[in-house]
């Protein structure tokens, strides 16, 4: 007899916690008014953005951490001489090129006899940094 008063509890146990879970009805939710739904979009869409902003910042900065590991090859200097093309001077060994970027070429311009010295760095006003010095070394270039 134990049994089946064993088996009347847990078929009112299980029939209980079926009822619980059989009644969607029972949570309730609340209504969200129009100002506080385009405040919660708002805020959802600001941190969607910030988190795509911040993962560009940091591919940016993976990429720069590798660095020129062999130094082969470095930028002397550059001169923009339009929109979208450049004069560069490429230190490569002892050798130097003046080779001219521009979308979809580069062209070798010039082997220089001489290598040039590189040139001196601007200097800082008011004893710091110039912003566009600054502004170079935080984007990575």
């Amino acid at each position: 007899m134990t049994s089946n008063s064993d088996s009347a509890s847990t078929t009112a146990h299980t029939g209980a916690a079926a009822h619980v879970f059989a009644a969607p009805g029972a949570v309730s939710s609340v209504p969200v008014s129009g100002v506080a739904g385009v405040g919660q979009v708002t805020v959802a869409l600001c941190i969607v953005l910030g988190a795509i902003f911040l993962c560009a910042w940091l591919t940016r900065r993976m990429r720069n951490l590798g660095g020129n590991r062999f130094g082969a090859v470095s930028v002397v200097a550059d001169v923009r001489l339009g929109p979208k093309e450049r004069a560069v001077l490429l230190q490569v060994g002892t050798t130097q090129l003046l080779v001219g970027v521009a979308p979809g070429r580069i062209s070798a311009l010039h082997v220089l006899a001489e290598p040039l010295a590189p040139p001196a760095p601007a200097a800082a006003t008011l004893g710091g940094p110039s912003f566009k010095a600054l502004l170079r070394r935080s984007l990575g270039k």
